[in-house]
């Protein structure tokens, strides 16, 4: 069910919203995640809620600082939260032609350290994808470099899977993360689940 809330760790947070353009095998529902750390509040690839939702009411208890778009296709509500909230904007440097945020966003790039300390990653997948590294909760947030469509944690296919996406996901093993949380799908997984997917076939879209 849409707008469904789920505590993962202290000062992480998901919730679920509907996607008006469910994907072939994935959809109709999205996952957006909320962190708190180093005195920040970060929306990450959130979609808003309804008007009429419990969950604007958590946002505005604490409300948001900064929102970032993860992926260049993943815009979703940016703009709502700048506006509702002044939160400051981060996310690729280049936009899809027909999903562009009115808003400008401050550009990420692997390596990048966001507020609240949050961490720009590196996928391989040459899309623009930037993982987000959450330290405080040991946690990785990824758009679609992972996804778990069906339950399965998997990566997501790419022309260059064998030669820089699995060598770029198994660096990622380098830091001490526990969890991990997707946009599509079973929304959270731990850090077995992300080993295990490397060794399986991706998912094809």
């Amino acid at each position: 069910m849409a707008g469904a809330v789920r505590d993962v760790a202290p000062g992480l947070w998901v919730w679920d919203a509907e996607y008006p353009e469910p994907g072939d095998g994935w959809g109709p529902a999205v996952n957006s995640t909320c962190v708190e750390s180093g005195g920040e509040v970060v929306l990450l690839d959130a979609k808003a809620p309804p008007e009429d939702s419990e969950l604007w009411a958590r946002l505005d208890a604490r409300p948001p600082t900064a929102a970032v778009v993860l992926k260049p296709d993943h815009v979703r509500d940016v703009d709502l939260f700048v506006e509702r909230y002044g939160v400051r904007p981060f996310g690729p440097w280049l936009f899809w032609r027909d999903d562009i945020p009115t808003v400008e966003l401050e550009p990420i790039q692997p390596d990048d350290v966001l507020p609240g300390g949050l961490v720009a990653l590196y996928d391989g997948r040459w899309r623009l994808e930037t993982p987000l590294w959450l330290p405080e909760q040991r946690a990785i947030v990824f758009a679609d470099g992972m996804t778990a469509p069906h339950g399965e944690l998997l990566v997501w296919d790419s022309p260059w899977l064998e030669q820089r996406v699995r060598p770029a996901m198994r660096a990622m093993l380098e830091l001490p993360f526990e969890l991990v949380i997707v946009s599509h799908g079973e929304p959270v997984h731990d850090r077995a689940a992300f080993e295990a997917a490397l060794e399986r076939d991706p998912w094809v879209d």
